[in-house]
């Protein structure tokens, strides 16, 4: 008896069909329970908009402590920062130097990415840090400007007012721009909208920026080979960009220049790739930006190479961040202006910046809450507009070299931010005879790591559709412009989700032999089909966009089996089972759809059964009547149960 019940098991465990002289148990589908309409909607609003349930730890709980938790989840330093030692501090001071000594070089030249004068990029790395490191929730992203919203903002502004002709109006711009940047990603955090980044794809993303990347190297090469701007375009395409080039070849170039920025470009690279090579040595790339400035700058200053052509930084405010607040637009026509660019530029620093915090939460295990992340990056632009800064966000080279140089937590932002501001009100006039040459070599070399080859390989191969998107945005943006390759970026990923919605996939199934199992007879070609009967699964929720797709798919299916039947003088079909188990949802366009399926295949004498409806269409069906349409008697727990019940003649078969 021990070995029979053994070999029962065993049976069950492999999922192998009784034998021929068994009657195998039929799971039957009744109607379900009358569903509370209120719950429902609670159920489904709380899985949108509050996944996370924030409200859970403030149950049952004192008005005092609910203060304090209320207060913990707006500043999260509040929380870990009870826990904070000597020792964690000691690898924030550390990350935090670390990530300075790169800052600072970069900042000043991003700067000119926005064509904004070197100080904003360094205020720009004070004041955002220091409010994200009280709100934010990742401990390793490093704030501060980037190159790709640099460019893009400055595209954008420079469009409306000339940097050079008009800088009191084009700074204006640039803080409303700034301002409605943080309240547009405030406002997606505290109305929890945050999945709505999600619909710029991955693919996408790495197109615009491999793009971008691209395109501000190109843009460097006015500063890398000494070009006056009067000699250089301000298209942003490479077409434009290298026939300025070309045709300046003759009189704009400056061999010093060239010189400067060819040998410290090579340094800078070699730098990278020790540290690549060699990860104990992250902080030869992270110094190597800094030690390029302080011996570019020593060497133009002996030599007074300035005096030859070669442009310089020149004299930096030494003015700690002075408010801004009373030029920001907030009224007359360069508001909504201000409003549009602001919200493009934000889109894409607040994409770039989740992106980062949630890489390298995964890397140390911890959870980043991404409603908060957008508070916390939407209150430190609104902040930052009314402090002289531009748009900031998370940086990945820098956040890298954090996280390499042991950073505890965002203590290491604020470091970062007090060596700036030491470097804003004391060391500016070092940086006077800095070669705009370097600056570019420094922006090149940092944003070569933005051209993910690697990444566009593995899309390829795994959907063709995806590289489309990649390919798209990537020659939107080399081609025409930033704001084009986003707007292909976002235009092309709508396309996919459209396409998979109103066209979803289907499947004809078959029975893995041995087994009661059915599947993709695609991708099980050892499946057989069922004497009599066509199984077709549907892959999607049915809705009003797909379901006559859907309908018509099945249908097809049908006549191709007819065909092939009648061909080979086998028997009709007389069943035609629906797996319903991947359709998460139905409305009301869907059940119409199959009704008219119904109608169709009585026409034609065949049978509609359907196998595994998850509990919400289950619902909808029976509410709208169709079981009794149909007979209640024809929706199963599985295709096995349905083929066992619904044709006993078959039973030979299976």
């Amino acid at each position: 008896m021990a070995d029979q019940g053994d070999e029962d098991l065993d049976i069950i465990q492999k999922g192998l069909t009784f034998s021929d002289n068994q009657t195998p148990y039929i799971h039957k589908i009744g109607a379900p329970p009358k569903p509370d309409l209120l719950k429902e909607f609670k159920t489904t609003l709380k899985e949108t908009f509050f996944p996370d349930d924030p409200l859970r730890s403030f149950k049952d709980q004192p008005k005092s402590r609910k203060i304090i938790l209320s207060l913990q989840a707006i500043f999260p330093i509040l929380e870990w920062g009870r826990s904070y030692n000597i020792k964690k501090f000691r690898g924030d001071l550390i990350a935090g130097l670390t990530i300075a000594s790169l800052c600072i070089p970069q900042d000043i030249g991003y700067s000119s990415l926005a064509h904004l004068k070197p100080q904003y990029g360094l205020y720009s790395s004070f004041v955002p840090p220091l409010v994200y490191a009280f709100m934010g929730s990742s401990r390793d992203i490093a704030i501060g400007p980037v190159a790709v919203v640099s460019l893009l903002l400055g595209t954008l502004v420079e469009r409306e007012f000339d940097p050079n002709t008009q800088p009191d109006e084009y700074l204006r711009l640039i803080f409303t721009a700034t301002f409605f940047a943080g309240i547009t990603q405030a406002t997606l955090g505290v109305l929890r909208l945050g999945f709505l980044i999600d619909f710029l794809s991955h693919a996408a993303v790495v197109g615009f920026m491999s793009g971008a990347a691209i395109t501000i190297a190109l843009q460097q090469l006015k500063g890398f080979l000494g070009i006056s701007s009067k000699h250089f375009t301000k298209e942003t395409d490479v077409i434009s960009v290298m026939k300025s080039i070309f045709k300046s070849a003759h009189h704009g170039w400056n061999w010093q220049t060239i010189v400067i920025g060819a040998s410290f470009l090579v340094f800078l690279l070699v730098a990278k790739y020790i540290g690549k090579k060699n990860k104990k040595l992250f902080w030869v790339p992270a110094i190597a930006p800094l030690i390029s400035v302080i011996l570019s700058t020593f060497f133009v200053y002996i030599t007074h190479a300035n005096n030859d052509g070669v442009a310089i930084v020149g004299k930096i405010d030494k003015r700690i961040n002075p408010p801004s607040l009373n030029k920001i637009y907030f009224s007359g026509e360069h508001l909504l202006k201000g409003f549009r660019i602001g919200i493009e530029a934000g889109m894409i620093a607040l994409t770039e910046a989740v992106a980062i915090g949630r890489t390298f939460a995964s890397m140390k295990d911890y959870q980043v809450d991404g409603n908060k992340e957008m508070v916390a990056l939407g209150t430190m632009n609104v902040v930052g507009s009314m402090t002289s800064c531009y748009i900031a966000t998370g940086s990945f080279s820098r956040s890298a070299v954090n996280y390499m140089a042991g950073c505890q937590t965002m203590v290491s932002n604020i470091v970062m931010s007090m060596v700036v501001l030491l470097t804003v009100k004391f060391l500016t006039p070092l940086f006077e005879y800095t070669p705009n040459a370097i600056l570019s070599s420094i922006i090149i070399s940092a944003v070569i790591a933005l051209i993910d080859i690697d990444a566009a390989i593995l899309i390829w191969k795994i959907d063709k559709f995806d590289f489309i998107a990649c390919i798209g945005a990537f020659l939107g943006v080399v081609f025409k412009s930033v704001e084009a390759g986003l707007l292909v970026a976002v235009a092309i990923s709508f396309a996919k989700i459209l396409l998979q919605v109103t066209r979803p996939r289907t499947a004809l199934l078959g029975k893995i032999p041995m087994t009661s199992v059915y599947r993709n007879i695609e991708q099980y070609p050892e499946a057989s089909k069922i004497s009599g009967v066509v199984i077709v699964r549907v892959d999607s929720a049915v809705y009003f966009s797909n379901s006559n797709y859907i309908k018509e798919r099945i249908l097809r299916w049908l006549s191709e089996e007819d065909e092939n039947l009648k061909a080979t003088y086998q028997p009709k079909i007389q069943f035609l089972i629906v797996e319903l188990s991947p359709v998460s949802d139905i409305d009301t366009s869907g059940i119409h759809a199959f009704e008219e399926l119904y109608r169709s295949l009585k026409k034609r004498d065949v049978q509609l059964v359907l196998a595994n409806p998850c509990q919400q269409v289950l619902d909808k069906l029976y509410a709208s009547g169709f079981p009794d349409l149909i007979g209640e008697n024809k929706i199963f727990l599985t295709v096995a149960d349905a083929i066992h019940t619904c044709s006993p003649k078959l039973n030979n078969n299976v």
